[in-house]
């Protein structure tokens, strides 16, 4: 019998069948993000009790900006949703941010690291592969078409290449590129079941591992005629396998051979050939190495058909698992790399109607994201006011309030250039001539504003060319705050290149001095006499939110007296200590 962990159908329709029964004030039509939050208040007692309330429009604005596009928003943004009387702003928000070229280079970020872990460009530029995924993310591409595209791809084709980086870049080693697929589309980390059976997790097993090699155990990276570097795949080839504890302790029958599957599901069914050579569309040449060997039956494209496919729901359950995570700060089942039945979801019935759901919307992340944030569960406040001081704070599991998730590299830099204004800065000096726009549209941009049907082109335009000026500032927080190249950080961390890099850097310094239209510019230019208004820019800007009271008597303590260049100095102690603080470098 199959672990149960792996029997995910089952169990989605087992939940589903219980919720038909007893969510009696449920109907047929009922939207998503009603369903999240019903399920997770099922799972706990006296859920309403526990859980936070819905946050304000402050904590809102700021933390869906960053969930959705990876900076904080622009004092105008803030001010003009915080002014909006709209009881559906928020999801008008939502809908704005999911179709806005930012969103896409986000997603292309949180991906980018995720299936490469910042690992060092070798054979396929990294330019050609965010290109790759920031497309398809922009097209909404169904996840399972973009896991097949990367999948299948092998860098023969010189306009494809970007989608080969995930097998490249990773010099086609068999070993890693198993455990990166069990971890990333099976929320399985088989690393310890590549020796022997898992010695800890009783359902990963050495076969699964191996099943999984099978796959790949016949590709290789070579060098063609035209001087690129692709994968190969030969028609021959077995994975085995031989557990090190079975030799250890003698009682070992020999090395196994398995055939491609995954974990206890059935095995592929191939083709067979008289002859190795019938096998072949293009054979190999011992005398001459740079053909690329075509076999007419591929293991990697049968496996992309069946890893990457709505009808396999561990495949499901791991995506929905994944994007569950970006937005909340953990998983239903948390780790997510770590799915198996002594590592039980926290809301089994919510992760079966996810999986379910995702499925049946054909892997639509878009959709997905926008019922996520929608709900009051996404909504909660990570603030608890009126709280007993003397209780302790639920269990993060609970998803009863909103976690605290600490900024990525990416998101540190770009909220930092968004609150000091660096972003408005560059922004403004735009000269439409620089963009990629045709000539037609370049001249109309000129003349004015554009038609609405032609804004999306040119935000998306306008979006490329601040990228490309800004990008050196976001690589710059990416080496530092990064972590080792494949090795990113998995928490917050504070070292001491850090805190010299945010005290003392050039541009850190340059971002907070007063220059054309930015933060400290703006705050200079504010009646002195003023301080709840120099305070509420301040704070609107940075914080995203208003000044408490308290703030504004801080602001106002720190500037009397100040004229003239004591005056900018101290202004611009007040943005370093905003941008510096621990309420900056949160999503909460």
């Amino acid at each position: 019998m199959a672990p149960r962990s792996f029997t995910l159908s089952r169990l989605a329709l087992v939940a589903i069948a219980f919720l038909i029964i007893t969510a009696n004030q449920a109907t047929a039509a009922e939207p998503l993000h009603v369903m999240i939050d019903r399920l997770v208040a099922l799972q706990t007692a006296d859920y309403d009790k526990l859980a936070a309330p819905v946050c304000s429009d402050e904590e809102f604005v700021r933390r869906i900006w960053l969930d959705l596009t990876g900076s904080t928003p622009s004092i105008a943004d803030t001010r003009q949703f915080l002014a909006d009387a709209d009881p559906d702003k928020r999801a008008k928000l939502i809908d704005r941010l999911l179709t806005s070229p930012e969103y896409a280079r986000h997603m292309q970020r949180l991906f980018d690291l995720a299936l490469m872990r910042r690992l060092p460009a070798k054979h396929v530029p990294v330019a050609e592969w965010e290109k790759f995924l920031r497309d398809s993310f922009a097209q909404n591409k169904p996840w399972d078409q973009i896991v097949r595209e990367i999948l299948t791809a092998d860098g023969s084709d010189p306009a494809q290449r970007g989608p080969a980086r995930f097998y490249l870049d990773r010099e086609g080693e068999v070993n890693e590129i198993t455990r990166d697929i069990g971890k990333l589309f099976l929320g399985a980390d088989l690393q310890c079941a590549q020796c022997h059976n898992h010695p800890t997790i009783d359902d990963y097993k050495q076969s699964h591992y191996y099943g999984i090699s099978a796959f790949y155990v016949r590709s290789f990276v070579m060098t063609d005629k035209e001087k690129r570097v692709v994968f190969a795949e030969k028609a021959d080839g077995e994975a085995t396998f031989e557990s090190v504890f079975e030799i250890r302790d003698k009682v070992s029958k020999g090395p196994q051979t398995t055939a491609p599957k995954l974990f206890e599901g059935m095995s592929i069914s191939e083709p067979k050939f008289e002859k190795i050579d019938d096998a072949y569309v293009v054979k190999p040449n011992d005398k001459d190495k740079t053909v690329r060997p075509v076999p007419r039956f591929s293991r990697r494209v049968k496996f992309a058909e069946f890893i990457a496919s709505t009808e396999n729901r561990r495949f499901c359950r791991t995506t929905a698992n994944r994007l569950w995570a970006l937005m909340f700060g953990r998983g239903i089942v948390h780790p997510v790399e770590l799915d198996h039945s002594d590592n039980p979801p926290s809301h089994p019935l919510l992760l079966a109607m996810l999986t379910e759901e995702l499925a049946n919307e054909h892997l639509d992340i878009k959709q997905f994201l926008r019922e996520i944030a929608l709900s009051k569960t996404y909504q909660r406040s990570s603030r608890r006011e009126s709280a007993d001081p003397n209780q302790p704070l639920p269990s993060d599991a609970l998803f009863a309030q909103a976690i605290l998730k600490p900024l990525s590299p990416d998101q540190f830099a770009w909220s930092v250039m968004q609150a000091t204004g660096e972003v408005d800065v560059q922004r403004q000096a735009i000269n439409p001539d620089a963009l990629e726009l045709d000539a037609e549209l370049k001249a109309k941009l000129k003349a004015g504003p554009v038609e609405p049907d032609k804004q999306p082109l040119v935000n998306k335009a306008i979006e490329a060319e601040l990228y490309k000026r800004l990008a050196g500032y976001e690589q710059r927080f990416v080496q530092l705050f990064g972590g080792q190249p494949g090795h990113p950080p998995e928490g917050f961390e504070s070292t001491t290149d850090q805190v010299l890099f945010l005290a003392n850097d050039g541009a850190m310094m340059g971002f907070i001095r007063p220059r054309g239209g930015n933060l400290a510019d703006r705050l200079l230019k504010l009646p002195e006499d003023n301080p709840q208004q120099i305070a509420e820019e301040l704070f609107l800007s940075t914080l995203t939110r208003r000044p408490t009271a308290e703030d504004i008597a801080d602001v106002t303590g720190y500037l009397v007296g100040q004229t003239g260049p004591a005056r900018a100095q101290a202004v611009q102690e007040l943005i370093w200590a905003a941008i510096s603080s621990s309420e900056f470098r949160f999503n909460h």
